[in-house]
């Protein structure tokens, strides 16, 4: 009878025994999605935004692991008061002022290293808190509008009117909080920064030094496999 029963219970127990075992080890795998408000504090350049973020985690220990992040945002919208110059010292008026109105629209594209201060990736109880550093390219377009149409042949101007596109390396940082809401997802909160580490200067950026200089504030879930 006990031969039996151990002959039927015996493989049900080591089954779960290594399963459990497995999901407990690493590598792991996560997603991570969220919603973000984002703000550029390049000067001459600020605007707010709103867009998602999307990011697969790889957990190599129960600290550490890589991550890969891809992020749109919605048109940031702000105006620059400029002036217009003319090329020849004949030309009258030598000057024209305008306004142009900027609609600028950032995707990202990041790699990097994310570390837990506290906690773990599948952590049951209490809170999470971790860090991450990484290097990303920031893709954006431009399109500006000019209050006044002006010869581009008889003037030098600051800006070019009409729609341009653009490139930047960045310098990608962020902490986050998290819980887990139950099962294995987890809800997050996340302060990140893209920090402009190229400068390629655009005909259609009015500030392109250090810029665009963004900061975001982020809230989304995270699934934990």
């Amino acid at each position: 009878m006990n031969f039996y029963f151990l002959k039927k219970t015996l493989p049900a127990i080591i089954c779960f025994c290594i399963s459990n075992y497995l999901q407990a080890q690493y590598p792991a795998f996560s997603l991570s999605t969220d919603i973000s408000g984002q703000r550029n504090f390049a000067s001459d350049q600020k605007f707010v935004a709103v867009g998602h973020t999307t990011y697969a985690n790889i957990h190599i220990t129960e600290k550490d692991g890589a991550y890969i992040s891809f992020a749109y945002y919605s048109n940031g919208k702000f105006s620059n008061n400029l002036t217009a110059t003319a090329k020849n010292i004949i030309t009258t008026p030598q000057q024209i002022n305008y306004t142009n109105d900027a609609k600028l629209r950032l995707r990202h594209f990041a790699i990097g290293w994310k570390r837990y201060l506290k906690g773990s990736p599948n952590l049951e109880q209490g809170w999470n808190l971790y860090g991450y550093a990484g290097f990303g390219i920031m893709p954006g377009n431009v399109i500006n509008t000019h209050s006044v149409n002006i010869d581009t042949s008889i003037y030098t101007l600051p800006v070019l009117a009409g729609s341009g596109k653009f490139k930047r390396l960045t310098l990608d940082l962020g902490a986050g909080w998290e819980r887990l809401l139950g099962g294995d997802i987890y809800l997050y909160t996340e302060a990140r920064a893209w920090i402009p580490a190229s400068d390629y200067p655009s005909n259609y950026l009015f500030a392109n030094s250090k810029a665009p200089f963004t900061g975001m504030l982020a809230a989304g879930l995270r699934l934990f496999f």
